[in-house]
């Protein structure tokens, strides 16, 4: 069952120290955290952290490219394909 992009976009992500509302975080929110697991990422289990730190960076970007001030304004389609790969939503 796939979330509705509003699920998504109030769904609540650990970021900075604090729980935040995924539709609010901007661009270098997503720079920030793609930063933060990137350092977490290391050989064995942590090794599954770095395509989560990657989308995050995509993310960032993509939000860069789009002009979007925040997360919700993204194009849902894009918010729905990124969230599973972000783990905002649980994949598969």
């Amino acid at each position: 069952m796939t979330a509705s992009i509003g699920d998504i976009l109030d769904q609540h992500v650990f970021i900075a120290g604090a729980q935040r509302r995924f539709g609010s975080l901007r661009a270098d929110d997503a720079r920030a955290h793609a930063d933060e697991l990137r350092a977490a990422v290391g050989w064995g289990p942590t090794a599954r952290v770095a395509p989560v730190a990657q989308a995050w960076r995509e993310l960032s970007l993509t939000m860069d490219r789009a002009g979007a001030e925040v997360v919700g304004d993204l194009d849902p389609d894009v918010v729905v394909e990124l969230a599973p790969r972000l783990w905002v939503t649980l994949p598969g």
